[in-house]
């Protein structure tokens, strides 16, 4: 009776499939991205492409049907097709925006927006202007997200430092010098434009996927390519050729680039004379190999050497206000020489166990090789400016209030070998999704510092706080010569690291209201040991929540709610005090975490745009005190403050000119600590107000010719305190920072312009600009060199100004 029930149940399913063949295939755009949400259907039957653009339905055997491909934002595409192999058959086609007489088009990603996440277009990304361009110079122009020195590519967000930024390429970590001290001196970033497919970013309440930071996520994709080509591009600041081809089809693809940086032209128009040419060189290959339908592997390689000789001459710097103005004048002697040697190399394993399940496991490993070599000698001259109209030395120095001189010495050397192995997984039902991971990850560091600094003032050396007072010529001293700080230190530390997470999301509807949420946990286990040291083990959990919603009105609106317990265990940067000393047990910095969001897409003059505002406030605990020297962060590495964080952002893009995106941001932020309960004072990132344009326009009679507008206007941060200060007796602020770069370009050829005879035949894409960097050459600067006055005793915070007005000429290809 149990075998005929079988029967029954079963024979209909054996028919059916004898009658039918599975169709699988994936859809993209132009560009080679995926489409999500795309319908496939044929009669009655149909199904929709997922995250990654793939999708599978049954079909006729041995029948012609019609299958129509549709999306809101695309031409829907009508394919006629007839299955002859009952093994199944795979179809993949590309669709063409319905706007494809404009250059770009703004595809509403909702499950994008419902998670928090901003995308970028990367073609947005190579046009916008700037000091340091690629993706970071973007980021730098959406609301919460700021940063006062144009020749650092690190970034500061809703109140939070460089080191809580989470940055990832092709979901790998990736990571940044531990001995930088200038931006200057940073070269290049390790994201390359030229690779990039995908961008998106998210200023807080990210997922429990991304992983234990406080502040931020920059989700990176590079792309595998479709077609052959060389692109180079070449400028004043140095070059790149980028090359990609598939080189087995639908098989192996790769995709390589080198990059050249030369920042001379920037540090020449400083105030201080030097005799200097760094020189920054980086070299990145991906490459991805599909061994079948269901298993693929990737390779991501960066190799980069950063080479920073420097050699000061002479500063002259004007301060103070019009009725006291001072001037500073150095004379240096000496030289630094510092070289960062970057290697970096994943493998990783993406494999479909079967629809619904996808496994990812990913092997990686990251080392730095650094030295910071410098001995530079300095005799300053602090003198008031003759302000009296009818003199004859009117605008020199008549009076000097102090007269001394400084020797700073360094012999750092660093080498940092961070290694990982993770594993992920993605289970896929319907509208349900459900991941999970697990990461085991061990850090060796070997820091050996020599740093020492002797200050000397009118021929009598200045010795720290806490030493018998010098009052010489008075009283004759005996005692030795001391630096003003000396630090010699030597750390061998290991930090081996367990963390986990598992998220679950749906998408689904109440009533006519389309509804996202997201529920997820982190879990980290570290210990650290070295120096003879050996920390006790500890362990965080960090619960994360995201809830959005869609209502369905007449108005396009989504409305979004995020946040949870964040936490960052220290990493060696953080676990070093003023000193080089390392406190193994260092807590976890603490972070509870709630953003309200909205975006409202519209349509003005006929053209899309959208007007996204967010809210947010950071409850924070455990906090590891910092002070900040141009991008050097300089930890207290004692867990002695709380702090908060509260703002809001409100950023309206769109297509203020046809065809190009442009946008608008508005920022406020409030951030303050409180140190050992002794009150609230502003934390180095208190950047209050932040207002920003980014604007791309052409010539109506003339479409090739291009301009482009990068506007940044950042209210003054806190500047600092000279070492061995009370940092709550230096709450003066750095002045306003205000910077507007603009270029214009001319397209000669592109994919909407093509030559079939002559010169420009050969080229796929050709295009030559001019840039100007600081147009209206705005004297910005960035932290304070500390100089003692011998009569007041008082200390002067004299600004280390930026760079000045700067035109750049620059050329791009692709053949």
């Amino acid at each position: 009776m149990k075998k005929l029930l079988l029967l029954f149940i079963f024979f209909p399913l054996f028919i059916f499939s004898q009658k039918t063949t599975l169709l699988k295939g994936s859809v993209k755009n132009k560009n080679n991205e995926p489409i999500e949400g795309v319908s496939i259907s044929y009669k009655q039957s149909g199904t929709t492409s997922d995250e990654n653009g793939r999708y599978q339905l049954r079909i006729p055997f041995k029948e012609e049907i019609s299958l129509k491909f549709s999306h809101i934002s695309y031409r829907t595409t009508t394919r006629n097709i007839t299955a002859k192999s009952r093994n199944g058959i795979r179809l993949s086609v590309t669709l063409i925006s319905k706007t494809e007489e404009l250059e770009e088009i703004i595809v509403r990603d909702r499950k994008k927006e419902a998670q928090g996440l901003q995308n970028i277009n990367i073609k947005t990304v190579k046009n916008t202007v700037g000091a340091n361009a690629g993706v970071e110079n973007v980021l730098m122009t959406l609301p919460g997200v700021s940063n006062n020195n144009e020749l650092s590519t690190q970034y500061n967000v809703r109140g939070g430092n460089f080191d809580e930024n989470l940055v990832y390429v092709n979901g790998i970590q990736v990571y940044r010098p531990f001995l930088i001290r200038s931006g200057q001196q940073e070269g290049l970033s390790f994201i390359n434009p030229n690779m990039v497919q995908n961008i998106n970013f998210s200023a807080g309440g990210f997922q429990a996927k991304y992983g234990d930071r406080l502040s931020s996520v920059l989700d990176i994709t590079y792309r595998k390519p479709k077609e052959v080509a060389t692109s180079i591009e070449g400028s004043l600041l140095g070059g790149s050729i980028t090359f990609e081809a598939p080189i087995i089809e639908d098989k192996l693809t790769a995709i390589s680039s080198f990059r050249y940086r030369d920042n001379s032209l920037f540090v020449n128009s400083k105030q201080i004379e030097t005799n200097f040419r760094p020189t920054f060189i980086d070299f990145q290959t991906f490459l991805s190999y599909n061994a079948s339908d269901r298993l693929r592997f990737n390779l991501l390689s960066n190799f980069s050497i950063n080479s920073y000789n420097f050699q000061p001459i002479s500063r002259r710097t004007r301060f103070g206000t019009v009725a006291n103005p001072l001037e500073l004048t150095v004379f240096y002697t000496g030289q630094e020489e510092d070289n960062y040697l970057t290697l970096f190399g994943a493998f990783s394993t993406e494999f479909e166990v079967n629809d619904k399940l996808i496994l990812t496991g990913t092997v990686s490993r990251y080392n730095t090789q650094e030295e910071e070599h410098f001995d530079i000698g300095a005799t300053y001259n602090l003198g008031e400016v003759d302000t009296n109209i009818g003199s004859e030395n009117f605008g020199d120095v008549e009076f000097s209030q102090g007269i001394g001189s400084q020797l700073n010495h360094a012999r750092n050397d660093l080498d940092a070998l961070i290694t990982n192995a993770e594993i992920r997984g993605k289970y896929k039902s319907n509208r349900l999704q459900f991941e999970f991971g697990a990461k085991l990850q061990k850090e060796d560091i070997r820091d050996r510092i020599r740093e020492w600094e002797i200050i000397d003032s009118l021929g009598f050396s200045t010795r720290p706080p806490g030493f018998a007072t010098n009052n010489q010529p008075f009283e004759p001293f005996a005692g030795p010569i001391v630096p003003f700080q000396n630090i010699r230190t030597e750390n061998n530390i290991q930090i081996n690291r367990i963390s986990g997470f598992a998220q679950f999301n749906e998408r689904l509807f109440w009533g006519d209201n389309e509804v996202w949420y997201n529920v997820g946990v982190r879990a980290h286990n570290w210990r650290v040991s070295g120096n003879g040291l050996n920390s006790k083990s500890q362990t965080i959990i960090s619960p994360r929540a995201q809830f959005a919603i869609k209502p369905n009105w007449h108005k396009d609106m989504l409305f979004r709610a995020s946040g949870g317990w964040y936490s960052q265990p220290p990493s060696y940067r953080e676990l070093r005090d003023f000193d080089g000393n390392i406190n193994v047990d260092l807590k976890a910095q603490r972070s509870i975490h709630l953003v309200l969001g909205m975006d409202y897409s519209f349509e003005m003059w006929g053209r899309p745009f959208k007007l996204t505002a967010e809210a947010y406030y950071k409850d924070l605990s455990n906090v590891n005190t910092y002070t900040v020297d141009n991008v050097r962060i300089r930890y207290r590495a004692n867990n002695n403050a709380t702090a908060y964080a509260n703002g809001i952002d409100v950023r309206l893009n769109g297509e203020f000119v046809p065809g190009s995106d442009s946008w608008v941001s508005i920022g406020y932020l409030k951030t303050e600590e409180n140190q050992d309960n002794r009150g609230n004072i502003s934390r180095p990132t208190d950047q209050r107000f932040k207002f920003a344009i980014l604007f791309q326009d052409y010539v109506p009679n003339l479409p090739n010719l291009k301009a482009y507008l990068n506007l940044v206007y950042n209210s003054g941060v806190p500047g600092g305190s000279p070492a061995y200060a009370d940092v709550y007796d230096f709450q003066n602020r750095l002045r306003d920072y205000r910077r507007a770069d603009i270029g214009v370009s001319y397209i000669f050829t592109d994919v909407n312009k093509q030559y079939k005879t002559g010169f420009l035949s050969k080229f796929r894409e050709l295009s030559a600009g001019l840039e100007l960097f600081n147009m209206f050459d705005i004297q910005n600067a960035i932290t304070n060199t500390w100089v003692r006055d011998s009569f007041s005793k008082r200390q002067f915070g004299i600004p280390n100004f930026l760079t000045g007005r700067i035109l750049n000429f620059k050329l791009a290809m692709k053949l």
